[in-house]
């Protein structure tokens, strides 16, 4: 029998999801992202001419600038942001925009749990809403185990203190890709495995298989909310 959590929810059970469309005028695409109380605004800017030093100039580059609730950024933030970046450029088509830098801003509005999820889906809405062309959508989730080996997802900050491990999966938007396709062009390989997976803890196998079958499961319906967000929101749409 599954216990309750102290929120009410059962382990597979996710908190209520937003996405609103481009808060920030100034931001050539932006997505203010809410998992609960959990809330981040990203904001992205380019494609702008040039890349950085180190970067490949026959490709776009991506930049990630993490921002806090308050203080300076830490050694936690500076490794979101290296996460973060590995996770959009493999998203994103940087041979549309070769020699451009397009940078994705995120500022922590609320923290009380599965941050960095929250910031990915965050990013990917936001680079969708500037028009960024991606082979297809990203959707991230949090999946934490307990000391009894009980694998909860979507973890709130009081339970993230509980857990003995944890892992951050980020999968491939299921069904639907962002980008065109020829008509015949199957989808499937696009569509299956993890785009990246960043876990903390003793965890033993059969705990991080558990946690990837846990968190595809619920990465669908992830899925069918931002699509259907995307979708509505359209620019151009009714």
């Amino acid at each position: 029998m599954e216990e309750s959590r102290a929120d009410g929810r059962n382990p597979n059970q996710l908190r209520p999801f937003s996405c609103t469309r481009n808060p920030l005028d100034r931001a050539h695409g932006s997505a203010r992202w809410a998992q609960g109380d959990t809330i981040v605004l990203a904001a992205v800017y380019g494609p702008k001419p040039g890349t950085r030093k180190g970067e490949n100039p026959e490709k776009a580059s991506i930049e990630v600038v993490w921002k806090p609730m308050t203080g300076q950024i830490g050694k936690q933030e500076k490794e979101y942001e290296m996460t973060l970046k590995r996770t959009l450029q493999s998203i994103c088509l940087l041979t549309v925009h070769p020699n451009t830098t397009t940078s994705v801003i995120l500022q922590v509005v609320g923290d009380d749990g599965s941050l960095l999820p929250c910031a990915i889906n965050a990013s990917c809405a936001a680079l969708v809403f500037a028009g960024i062309p991606l082979k297809h959508l990203a959707v991230a989730i949090g999946c934490g185990v307990l000391e009894d080996g009980e694998v909860i997802l979507d973890t709130s900050k009081a339970e993230e203190k509980q857990l003995k491990s944890f892992a951050h999966l980020v999968f491939p938007n299921s069904r639907k890709s962002a980008s065109s396709k020829a008509p015949n062009q199957k989808e499937e390989d696009s569509e299956q495995g993890l785009i990246s997976s960043i876990t903390h803890g003793v965890m033993s196998e059969d705990d991080y298989f558990n946690c990837i079958e846990r968190g595809l499961a619920a990465s669908s319906r992830i899925s069918d909310f931002m699509r259907t967000t995307l979708q509505k929101q359209a620019p151009g749409d009714a």
